[in-house]
């Protein structure tokens, strides 16, 4: 067994502006909706939105109900533009420390979204952490596409 890790890049276009979309990634509520993948439900324990804070978040299983918990540090804040943080599992079967960079670029139709993850544990499938990313980028296009007005 090879302790080597695993990298996966994703890229695409949302029709929202980009302060939205940042919003998304930094909202405790936005984030608990869009980021499981299908099929889990997600829990956000404690949450400090600045560089050096973060948060610690678990992932359950709708069907078993088994979750699996991990931890963000935010390591750069820039709203509108760039967020990158690391994180780590609370599983001690899941070493190591994960990079990922969040860059946000307005375009004439909404944003252009580019994220990289970095340092995936060997152990998990770089295939099932792309098709988890996809599913999680179509929630959250979801989320910040529609443009609603509030009545008032």
């Amino acid at each position: 067994m090879t302790n080597k890790t695993g990298t996966v890049r994703l890229h695409r276009v949302l029709k929202a502006p980009a302060d939205r979309v940042y919003k998304a990634f930094t909202d405790k509520s936005a984030i608990e909706r869009w980021l499981p993948p299908y099929g889990f439900t997600g829990r956000i324990h404690e949450m400090d939105v600045r560089v050096g804070g973060g948060y610690r978040m678990s992932f359950t299983n709708f069907s078993t109900g088994n979750a699996h918990s991990f931890t963000v540090e935010y390591t750069e804040l820039e709203p509108g533009k760039r967020i990158r943080h690391t994180d780590r599992f609370d599983d001690d079967n899941l070493p190591g420390e994960m990079t990922v960079s969040i860059d946000l670029n307005s375009v004439s139709c909404g944003t252009d979204i580019r994220i990289v993850q970095d340092g995936i544990p060997a152990v998990i499938p770089v295939e099932m952490c792309y098709l988890g990313w996809q599913e999680s980028l179509e929630q959250l296009a979801r989320l910040v596409e529609p443009d609603i007005p509030d009545n008032g």
